[in-house]
């Protein structure tokens, strides 16, 4: 702990009240900001004895001066292993590109949530955690959100989608758990985008990204001066969302009084903001999604069994990508094939051993951490494809292991015998046929049909004869 308060960070922003809070939410982790207005101050700071002392830059996308990858560039010639974050109010990945070309570390768009502010930081400058390509980007490239764009054969993750699918039809909460980076947003916007309520409010809330202290009034709302600081009447996102959906991301973070709120409200179906004298009868469509099993939670006394029981009217397991690991070769051709799509970028191919290499990791960013490992890859890959050599960082973490082994299989494939060595009943080898198939056409059921010489109906027949959820209808 010595050693991070210890750490100083260079914040190059002129924008008062943008600098005050990026300086509050450091000094919460023990960081000391030094705020510099323009490029030329920045510059200067390097050669004094603040300089040398920095651990890490933020730099604003809109500083007067230099262009920003301008002076990332020059920034990095001088103190080439000092991280770099950029922040900007642009979605562009043009400008992500040219920014991680510059030297970047990390990408930002403002509005920046705290814990993701603070993560990109810890991830920056932790000395142990992995750098390079396996830097977790924060910029996302777009994505249509439906079923379709959910790439992945695994029977588990074929599984969690039948469900997600079938649950997104009704108007039943439903819960999501899954690790970090594993696609529960995606997941919740595909559901919402293939619900009777698709046209409706929709809000997704990030319950780790508001204060604790904060949480209450961000969902319920408050009336003016229900507290110290509550200059204005706020109403709070369970409100907003009257007639749709409200998305809760990371609800095992909420605190246990607010919790006990929720459950009231989901019982009453009703909502009272902080200080308001009367309720108002809301009707919400809940979505929530857990990094954490909550009944995990509720052993330890952090979570409400209640609660747990009225968010559960689905449940949905994602599983993490080191259980679908068939699925690695399927989803970096999907990625590359999106990134290529991206303006200063171009389509890449992806060899045999850096599939393999790929694989042999196990991906504790899940998902959205092989994304953001290929987007910087392709970033800086000179050839026509992304081989072992095009993630340096990935080789030196695993060692020379991944590079002796076969090709990565396609797929999860189709299992002929049982392991008494009998042949397996023509059932269940036509089920495996027919859940290989929808995940290698990405539950486009229509090429699924045509690709086994059936027709539509029969495959819905089979579907049903068979046991086996559709996650595309």
């Amino acid at each position: 702990m010595a050693d991070i308060e210890q750490r100083t960070l260079m914040l190059i922003d002129d924008e008062p009240a943008q600098s005050r809070l990026i300086t509050a939410l450091a000094g919460r982790e023990g960081w000391r900001t030094i705020v510099v207005r323009d490029s030329e101050t920045a510059i200067a700071m390097l050669g004094t004895r603040q300089g040398m002392e920095l651990g890490a830059i933020i730099l604003d996308q809109w500083v007067p001066g230099d262009d920003a990858c301008d002076l990332i560039a020059e920034l990095k010639s001088r103190r080439p292993a000092l991280p770099l974050l950029m922040l900007t109010t642009s979605a562009s990945p043009l400008l992500a590109v040219e920014a991680m070309r510059a030297g970047a570390t990390d990408y930002l768009i403002k509005p920046v949530a705290p814990d993701r502010l603070m993560q990109a930081l810890r991830m920056a400058t932790t000395r142990e955690a992995p750098r390079d390509e396996l830097q977790p980007l924060t910029e996302k490239m777009p994505s249509n959100p439906d079923f379709d764009a959910m790439i992945g054969a695994s029977p588990g993750f074929r599984t969690a989608l039948a469900v997600a699918a079938k649950a997104a039809r009704s108007h039943t909460p439903v819960l999501i758990e899954g690790e970090s980076g594993s696609g529960k947003e995606m997941l919740i916007r595909a559901m919402h985008a293939a619900s009777p309520r698709a046209k409706l409010p929709f809000r997704l809330f990030n319950v780790g990204g508001v204060a604790a202290n904060s949480v209450e009034s961000a969902l319920f709302g408050h009336e003016k001066g229900a507290f110290p600081g509550a200059f204005d009447r706020h109403i709070g996102a369970l409100q907003h969302s009257d007639g749709g959906t409200l998305a809760l991301d990371e609800v095992d973070r909420l605190p246990l009084h607010v919790q006990q709120r929720l459950l009231e409200s989901i019982q009453r179906g009703d909502v009272r903001p902080i200080g308001a004298r009367h309720s108002f009868r809301i009707d919400v469509r809940l979505i929530v999604a857990s990094n954490l099993p909550l009944k995990d939670l509720v052993d330890g006394g952090h979570f409400l069994p209640e609660l747990i029981t009225a968010l559960s009217g689905a449940v949905v397991n994602l599983p993490p990508l080191r259980e679908r690991t068939g699925d690695i070769a399927a989803l970096a051709r999907h990625f590359l094939a999106r990134i290529g799509e991206q303006p200063g970028l171009r389509a890449l191919g992806i060899t045999d051993n850096a599939l393999a290499l790929l694989a042999a990791y196990d991906w504790p960013g899940n998902v959205r951490q092989l994304q953001a490992v290929l987007f910087r890859a392709a970033v800086f890959c000179e050839g026509d494809a992304l081989t072992a050599d095009d993630f340096p960082q990935l080789s030196s973490l695993i060692g020379g292991d991944a590079q002796t082994q076969p090709p990565v299989q396609e797929g999860v494939g189709v299992m002929l015998y049982t392991a008494d060595g009998n042949l397996r009943p023509l059932e269940e080898i036509e089920a495996d046929v027919i859940r290989l198939a929808i995940g290698h056409y990405r539950g486009r059921m229509t090429e699924v049909a045509r690709r086994l010489g059936i027709g539509r109906s029969t495959l819905y027949r089979k579907l049903s004869e068979l046991g086996i959820g559709d996650a595309a209808a």
